[in-house]
């Protein structure tokens, strides 16, 4: 059987450019996500295209499903080699007028959810003994925050301290974790994103997209295949001796 990269969120946007990217490495690809439609239409793309891939339905949120997401992508397509916690959602508004129903929710998908998932990765690659990948998305917003994105900064600020935390405990088992920082990423999610901030600001879209824009020293914003890039790299031989970083994927919007 193939080498397996599970990957969360992979039903559209970051999460199915770096299943393409994954899948033209050699891994099958572990589709997984909260929407079965998407995650199967992702997985359906990768079949065409000659890789070894499947749809596996999971809310990160909930670390039973996390668990079981390990155990069925192993059981159905090979030894677990590379866990991706991408899965991740975001809101826009103010600090003090934030539903605390939005709050808890995205804590439990962005937070927990990476949580459970480097727990449940971690003690697959100790069952098979021979280390393996966690790779984490992290944000820009988590090295700088922002405002209108009080409880996205914070999860995002707590996922890379989960990832220097698993690296320090998880070295020893030959298991390394990293994480990867996007700037913007042209996305459904941006873009919905860039809606309620411009109109919290009583600016157009075009406004906000281009005072953004102004920020890259690059001069564009990034694809999903400038993130997977990273990821790839992150998965690869290349990074063996890195461990409990967090990469900006910026296109120089802050430097530190």
């Amino acid at each position: 059987m193939s080498k397996l990269a599970i990957i969360t969120g992979a039903g559209q946007g970051i999460g199915e450019g770096i299943a393409h990217r994954l899948a033209k490495d050699g891994y099958a690809i572990a589709v997984a996500d909260i929407n079965q439609s998407t995650a199967n239409k992702v997985a359906q793309s990768l079949q065409d295209e000659g890789y070894s891939a499947k749809a596996y339905l999971v809310d990160v949120a909930n670390r039973k499903q996390v668990f079981q997401l390990v155990a069925d992508a192993v059981a159905d397509l090979g030894e677990l080699a590379v866990y991706v916690n991408n899965a991740g959602i975001a809101f826009i508004d103010s600090f003090i007028d934030s539903d605390p129903n939005d709050v808890e929710r995205l804590l439990d998908v962005n937070l927990k959810g990476t949580y459970w998932g480097i727990q449940a990765a971690a003690t697959q690659f100790k069952k098979q003994g021979h280390g393996g990948r966690i790779i984490n998305a992290a944000s820009l917003a988590g090295y700088e925050a922002s405002a209108l994105q009080s409880a996205y900064s914070a999860s995002k600020f707590g996922i890379r301290g989960l990832t220097q935390s698993a690296a320090k405990e998880l070295a020893k088992d030959k298991i390394t974790v990293n994480a990867y920082n996007p700037g913007i990423v042209r996305t459904k999610m941006r873009d919905a994103i860039d809606e309620k901030t411009a109109s919290l600001k009583h600016e157009t879209v075009a406004q906000q997209q281009a005072n953004c824009l102004s920020e890259i020293a690059i001069g564009r914003e990034a694809t999903p295949a400038d993130v997977a890039e990273v990821v790839a790299w992150f998965a690869s031989k290349a990074a063996g001796y890195v461990t409990g970083q967090s990469l900006q994927v910026d296109g120089g919007m802050r430097f530190h």
